[in-house]
């Protein structure tokens, strides 16, 4: 069931629903929280669909909202508000408000926003793209208690990652740190089956990939080792390896499907690893709404620590070791300068028995 409301307010969409509830024969409200969804026209589709395949797992009031850009002065000074209700087969299994806001009201989408949210239950927000810097300071942040931005999606997700850890607060979390949780569950089961001692690490990605860095920083931290990074074409995450005084631990992925895990002394075994869709990566963090405390740990390592941890590994040895040995030759070759005079010892030996006879 669809209805379309133009220059409405969020009484009328109350109503709407209401009315909508009713018409389909469910008027008791059975979600168990509120998602907001803060996207542009080109991405809403695939946002909402990822949305609404979560809500299988877990019922939701979906509120989109849609920022439309004015291009007039006239259209920019008229504030309005459109919004689309979607209940029954249209919505899954929850309730779904589109809401494109113009002009003025664009920066007041909260006040939009806060009458449609379900009474005593929590509230996501998510940006599938164009994420604020400060995810909490920002007026529909504010109203949430897990703020959902994804790296990936931004125009330099490397330096994105530096703002996110300058602005962290509770509840912050990454669909970047999302995508290696399998990863993070299989390196932790490998290193189970083995008693060892890891001495550095290797992890290899596609370039620009923040996924690569936050895997990095979590090994960097947790196993106090230096960590490496190394380019690959993708996709994603391509390899890990762990160098251990009981053999290398690798775990290679590089088709993005089928990664396969070896231990020095076991059998290499294949490990469904496949690249998760966007809508099984929102239901994980839907699963839990308390602060991450493992991805502040690992967001905050810093990228400048990991390059620090990394220089550490096998380059500056071998050079300190060429400086020694460097030194040393010239040590030894010192004392050869004087050898000349040494050679006169030849000439002096006839004049002592010149002088015996």
């Amino acid at each position: 069931m669809k209805t379309d409301l133009t220059d409405t307010t969020s009484s009328k969409i109350n109503k709407a629903l209401v009315l909508g509830r009713r018409a389909i024969g469910t008027p008791a409200v059975g979600m168990v929280l509120t998602l907001v969804i803060v996207t542009d026209e080109e991405n809403a589709y695939d946002a909402l669909k990822a949305a609404n395949e979560a809500s299988r797992e877990h019922p939701s009031r979906t509120l989109v909202v849609i920022k439309r850009v004015s291009r007039t002065p006239r259209d920019r000074a008229t504030a309005r508000l459109d919004a689309e209700v979607r209940l029954g087969a249209d919505a899954s299994t929850g309730e779904t408000v589109v809401l494109r806001l113009y002009g003025e009201v664009v920066d007041h989408a909260q006040s939009v926003v806060l009458p449609l949210l379900l009474p005593d239950a929590p509230v996501v927000v998510w940006w599938p793209v164009n994420a604020p810097s400060d995810p909490a300071n920002d007026p529909l942040g504010a109203l949430a208690q897990r703020r959902v931005t994804d790296t990936y999606a931004a125009e330099q997700p490397i330096q994105e990652l530096t703002a996110r850890a300058d602005a962290y607060t509770p509840g912050d979390t990454d669909l970047s740190w999302t995508r290696i949780t399998p990863w993070r569950s299989m390196l932790a089961a490998a290193l189970d089956q083995v008693v060892c001692e890891v001495t550095s690490a290797v992890v290899e990605g596609e370039e620009f990939n923040p996924s690569v860095e936050l895997l990095a920083m979590w090994l960097a931290d947790r196993l106090k080792v230096p960590v490496r990074r190394s380019k690959s074409g993708g996709p994603g995450l391509t390899s890990v390896r762990m160098e251990t005084n009981a053999g290398p631990i690798v775990l290679d992925r590089p088709d993005g499907s089928l990664a396969t895990l070896s231990i020095q002394g076991q059998p290499d075994r294949a490990v469904a690893l496949k690249r998760r869709e966007t809508s099984e990566l929102i239901a994980e963090e839907l699963r839990r709404l308390d602060p991450d405390d493992t991805y502040a740990t690992a967001l905050r390592f810093g990228l400048e620590r990991l390059d620090e941890e990394a220089a550490t590994t096998a380059p500056e040895p071998v050079e300190v070791v060429a400086e020694t040995v460097a030194e040393t030759v010239v040590v030894e070759e010192a004392p050869a300068v004087p050898q000349p005079a040494a050679k006169k010892a030849p000439a002096k030996t006839p004049a002592k028995k010149a002088a015996a006879k």
